[in-house]
């Protein structure tokens, strides 16, 4: 029983921690462009993609020179 004295309240202290991080984060924006981040899983964004060889198409690698 003498338990509960310690989790009632570290409960109530972590529920206002959580309420106040929802207030905070509500206030600095996070909560503004909801479906940006979805609409650009969809973009293709192949054309701006760089070869990880650094290589363009116009240019030939190594091994097609020799």
């Amino acid at each position: 029983m003498e338990v509960i004295y310690g989790l009632i309240p570290g409960m109530l202290i972590l529920g206002l921690a959580a309420v106040a991080v929802l207030f905070w984060a509500a206030r600095s924006g996070q909560f503004d462009d909801l479906e940006g981040d979805g609409q650009r899983l969809l973009l293709d964004e192949d054309e701006d993609r760089v070869d990880p060889k650094g290589l363009t198409d116009a240019e030939p690698d190594a091994t097609e020179r020799n």
